[in-house]
């Protein structure tokens, strides 16, 4: 007799998926978290150089931030590119994909610093530093440009590695290159004298090593799989033309937050005070929320590069109630911690009493935000980055006028939030409608 396994049914497929969540969302939190540490160490090492040095530093950071940010679809559209390769079962042509990735990244960082370099003083002025801090600003800004190559290429390579549904080895380069950085500055700085020249320095070298970690990593398994690591100029462009609309998207996004800052400076300065703490929270918030969307790009590519439109459906909605549920426990824990959270940052009670309603509607949108983090993860997973450039665009429209009207009207800092609240009721309408008409679900090696 011939016996036949039955299909597995809904709970034993729930606890498949959950494995898979976990096993990526895990690490990749933990790598998420270890990324802004490295500003917060160069902050507390310079910090104790002056409140000049200190100053200098925080306007090259929000630039150096910018420049990397935007190329953020570095990593975001190699995930599902070598992700539907594995799904194929193609290894050799998912690191190949890879591989074009991480030249374009070297490509652009090149660029990012033959711009940086001669307009750093003019950029740095353009953020109004004062005549004592310009010249650390600048000092920093030009040491650090020359490893934005290497930020670049620690983008696409740790989407190479999500792809490949490797999620730990992002976090271990991430926590050596954060140890590496503090030892590094602290020595520079301190033991050779070099000031803040010194920090710049150190965090160029960690930034490199990180980068040569991955490297080592992908080259060896280019080896193993018979992938070449020349150049290449199709699927380099290839790999432009998939990041293009992702690039869209974060600029428009880009644009909300400062948007919203610029709203919240015309409040006063209590306000822009308390808002600058809540976006804090916020970004936080987003990484716990941003580690179940990369397991979601990584996941939902390799099913649809298996063909596998129903392991990819059953996956997003696993997903999703992973994201409602993730946004409602930490929903609870920023209304639990209100008052604990903001006497860490100020003890102006003016700040406290703008910030505390404020932080209600924070608390109350985490569900919101945990369905729009893993269906965007979702469809960058299934390379739908036209229709999330077309979706922020139009968030970014109705968000403009409503955020705008906030101080017209009389509104503050917690109607501000309110307009934040619509920005994300709006990005889960429009990502909501397209993941239920399931034209997101094109399968193949290749969308």
């Amino acid at each position: 007799m011939v016996m036949t396994q039955a299909p597995a049914g809904p709970r034993a497929t729930r606890r498949r998926h959950d494995r898979e969540i976990v096993a990526l969302a895990v690490p990749a939190f933990g790598a998420l978290v270890a990324e802004p540490l490295f500003v917060m160490a160069d902050s507390a090492i310079i910090g104790h150089l002056g409140t000049a040095q200190l100053a200098g530093l925080g306007i090259a950071s929000v630039l150096l931030t910018t420049a990397v940010s935007v190329f953020v679809f570095l990593a975001y559209a190699t995930t599902a590119a070598v992700a539907r390769r594995v799904g194929a079962g193609d290894l050799q042509a998912a690191i190949r994909q890879g591989m074009d990735g991480i030249w374009l990244a070297l490509l652009l960082g090149a660029a990012v610093i033959a711009v940086v370099l001669p307009s750093a003083p003019a950029l740095v002025n353009l953020f109004g530093a004062s005549d004592t801090a310009a010249p650390y600003a600048i000092t920093y800004l030009r040491i650090s440009a020359l490893g934005i190559p290497a930020m670049l290429v620690v983008l696409a390579s740790t989407g190479v590695l999500r792809g490949l549904q490797d999620t730990r080895t992002p976090l271990y380069v991430a926590i050596a290159g954060f140890v590496a950085n503090a030892a590094l500055n602290a020595g520079l700085v301190y033991g050779a004298d070099l000031g803040i020249a010194g920090s710049a320095w150190g965090t160029v070298i960690a930034q490199w090593g990180m980068a040569a970690a991955y490297l080592t990593v992908v080259v060896r398994g280019a080896h193993r799989h018979g992938a070449s690591l020349r150049p290449d100029a199709a699927g380099i462009r290839a790999s432009a033309q998939a990041g293009a609309p992702l690039l869209v998207r974060t600029l428009s996004l880009r644009a909300i937050l400062m948007i919203a800052t610029a709203v919240a400076a015309r409040l006063g300065d209590a306000d822009v005070a308390a808002h600058q703490i809540i976006l804090s929270l916020w970004s936080l918030l987003s990484f716990a929320l941003d580690a179940i969307a990369i397991a979601g790009q990584a996941i939902i590519g390799r099913y649809l590069g298996a063909n596998d439109t129903r392991g990819a459906r059953d996956a997003c909605r696993r997903m999703v109630e992973w994201g409602i549920a993730t946004g409602v426990v930490l929903g609870l824990l920023v209304i639990a911690s209100r008052p604990l959270f903001l006497s860490l940052f100020t003890g102006d009670s003016v700040v406290k009493d703008a910030a505390l309603p404020a932080l209600l509607v924070v608390a109350l949108a985490q569900p919101v935000c945990g369905i729009v983090y893993v269906l965007d993860g979702v469809l960058m997973g299934a390379g739908d980055g036209p229709y999330l450039a077309r979706a922020m665009l139009v968030t970014l429209a109705v968000f403009t006028p409503v955020a705008l009207l906030v101080p017209a009207l009389g509104g503050g800092l917690t109607a501000l939030w309110g307009a934040m609240t619509l920005m994300m009721a709006v990005r889960m309408l429009t990502l909501w409608l397209r993941a239920r008409s399931g034209r997101w679900v094109v399968t193949g090696a290749t969308r």
